[in-house]
């Protein structure tokens, strides 16, 4: 089938697509949820230590470089993709390449997750511009420095795609669903019925703990499973209690309490 554009711009655009997409309906849902928040609207206005203008604008900055790496990967990598299109036709390839590039994606994430809250420098001048939003939100999931926009999210994109051997046209849903897995995960709400929160413990709760004082140096995991945190000593289990004003509060287990 003809689709007028390639499979490689496809996969370079239609991710960036669904993330302001998706982010755009959890806005939406946010006004009329509120007994489903983390937190309320207002601790979102009062709390968080950068404009919603400056996240925006960053967002694009960082979509901007992924864009501009991923052509150049697709124009590297464009004969072999072609080449071998039909192998990934399969379902059980596909299936293959999904989960390995879901592990590849986490395991790389956690890597320099961890790694920019143990390193003061990088801390202090990369990581802690994402966690200015202390109460996340869903158009925030990409709110990095360009610098960890670029090592983190791309490089580990790239990895993904390199290592799992999916072609540009499996790309474009892998990362569509990539994407919209780590809006989830900063949407700030816990809805009913999300298949997210069913079939994935890293959910927006999970991460809402690590964007806590409290839970800063503990749940790395990002943005499918939650295994490099239970391996590696970094789990934070929590709880969830109904709050006075309506919605959901994240709280540490006793035992975390006291770290």
């Amino acid at each position: 089938m003809d689709l007028g554009v390639s499979d490689e711009m496809l996969g370079t655009f239609v991710p960036i697509l669904v993330y302001w997409i998706y982010s755009g309906i959890y806005v939406v849902l946010g006004m009329f949820a509120e007994n489903y928040r983390l937190h309320s609207k207002q601790e979102e206005d009062e709390k968080n230590l950068v404009s919603k203008g400056a996240v925006v604008k960053g967002v694009l900055l960082q979509q901007l470089v992924q864009a501009v790496v991923a052509t150049l990967l697709f124009a590297l990598t464009g004969n072999d993709s072609q080449n071998t299109t039909s192998q990934n036709t399969s379902l059980l390839v596909l299936a293959r390449q999904f989960v390995t590039a879901m592990l590849v994606m986490d395991a790389w994430q956690y890597v320099m997750h961890r790694y920019m809250h143990h390193n003061k420098f990088l801390y202090k001048h990369i990581h802690s511009l994402h966690h200015r939003l202390i109460v996340p939100y869903s158009f925030g999931a990409l709110y990095n420095h360009p610098v960890e926009g670029l090592l983190n999210d791309t490089v580990g994109g790239a990895l993904s795609f390199l290592i799992s051997g999916m072609s540009p046209r499996a790309s474009i849903f892998f990362f569509s669903f990539a994407t919209i897995k780590t809006v989830d995960d900063h949407c700030g709400l816990l809805l009913p019925g999300n298949l997210f929160h069913i079939f994935f413990k890293n959910n927006s709760a999970y991460h809402d703990v690590h964007h806590q004082l409290y839970g800063n140096k503990y749940n790395f995991s990002q943005p499918f499973f939650i295994m490099w945190d239970k391996i590696l000593g970094t789990y934070m289990p929590y709880t969830l209690e109904e709050r006075a004003g309506g919605g959901f509060e994240t709280k540490p287990c006793k035992a975390y309490k006291d770290d």
